[in-house]
């Protein structure tokens, strides 16, 4: 399809309609073409659980170094 500059302005959403569904619309400035409005592709989704059953966490993660946390913070315990 295509339209004269000067026009599209008047029909701008019809003609983004006919671009989403596939159809190119060409834009026209005196008779050349000046822009073309096209659909975009399909964004991919991010796939969630692409890793899954692949690493195992442990039991334990979030107390993990915690005692090595610990003491860089307040030093050697004297629990020892």
């Amino acid at each position: 399809m295509t339209v004269e500059l000067q026009d599209a302005g008047k029909q701008l959403s019809e003609l983004a309609d006919s671009a989403a569904q596939g159809e190119d619309v060409i834009l026209l400035r005196e008779g050349k073409p000046l822009a073309r409005m096209t659909a975009l592709s399909p964004q991919t989704p991010k796939r969630l659980g692409v890793l899954e059953g692949m690493y195992e966490i442990p039991d334990d993660f979030d107390t993990m170094f915690e005692k090595e946390i610990e003491e860089m913070f307040y030093g050697e315990s004297s629990d020892e």
